[in-house]
């Protein structure tokens, strides 16, 4: 029987709004000349408009949309990253988000220094990261890579690295935004079963993915977001077969 308690992640009317310079600016002393003189015009621009739903525990959710339509800036709400300009978020339960390519990564480094850097941001103690790392290292496959700077490796490689890294334990929230998209088909299916593996323990999965097949495969839910505001919420075949008529139509 569902409770309140089932509800890990409860968004509850969120609008995101950017303030964006209505003239070009082409350099700082000008910025800060018509800044005194309170001379900056801004237009409003609203990311998201007025988004609502639950997500409960074990779950498995997508968001669908296109380039631009809301989809990463109210992944970022929901993990914290940016503050809603009404409504709020709702979360109970320790989150992980792979939310950019190499973030919390320092590119300067090697592979073996951001594998610590990256597990001390992420909570865990350095006897954690020690005891796990060859773990870390044989799922990201890196094991020839070790010691270069992580600035010299592949988009896939990154990828590879934070993934591993991000699920050597099991968060009550995964946060996924298109960091498979730069993998290779054998490591997608491999973060895929990861995935599989972390959804049957329970944990809760938030997943970003322009392929819809990947998102039909993982998910149980989907929200569809069309320039900011919420179009479909539901059932993950039906939302998607909805946001692909309405992309076939507006290709005729």
């Amino acid at each position: 029987m569902e409770t309140q308690n089932d509800v890990v992640i409860r968004v509850n009317d969120v609008t995101i709004r950017f303030n964006m310079a209505s003239e070009k600016i082409d350099n700082l002393k000008e910025y800060v000349i018509k800044f005194l003189k309170k001379e900056l015009l801004f237009q409003e621009f609203l990311a998201v408009k007025h988004a609502s739903f639950e997500i409960r525990r074990g779950e498995a959710w997508a968001l669908v949309g296109s380039n631009g339509s809301g989809k990463s800036t109210l992944l970022k709400a929901i993990c914290g990253i940016l503050k809603p300009y009404q409504g709020n978020v709702e979360i109970h339960g320790k989150i992980s988000p792979l939310l950019e390519l190499g973030a919390g990564f320092d590119m300067n480094l090697t592979a073996r220094e951001n594998i610590y850097l990256n597990g001390t941001i992420l909570g865990h103690s350095m006897a954690f990261m020690r005891e796990h790392f060859d773990e870390i290292v044989e799922f990201a496959e890196i094991e020839e890579f070790l010691d270069s700077p992580v600035k010299n490796f592949s988009s896939g490689m990154r990828a590879r690295l934070g993934f591993a890294v991000a699920t050597i334990v099991k968060p009550d929230i995964l946060v996924v935004d298109e960091i498979l998209a730069v993998g290779d088909y054998a490591f997608q299916q491999k973060c895929m079963a990861r995935m599989n593996e972390m959804l049957s323990g329970g944990t809760t999965l938030l997943f970003v993915s322009h392929s819809i097949d990947q998102v039909r495969r993982l998910c149980d839910h989907a929200v569809w977001i069309n320039k900011g505001k919420i179009m479909q919420i539901g059932e993950v075949n039906q939302v998607c077969d909805a946001y692909m008529a309405s992309q076939k139509a507006q290709k005729k």
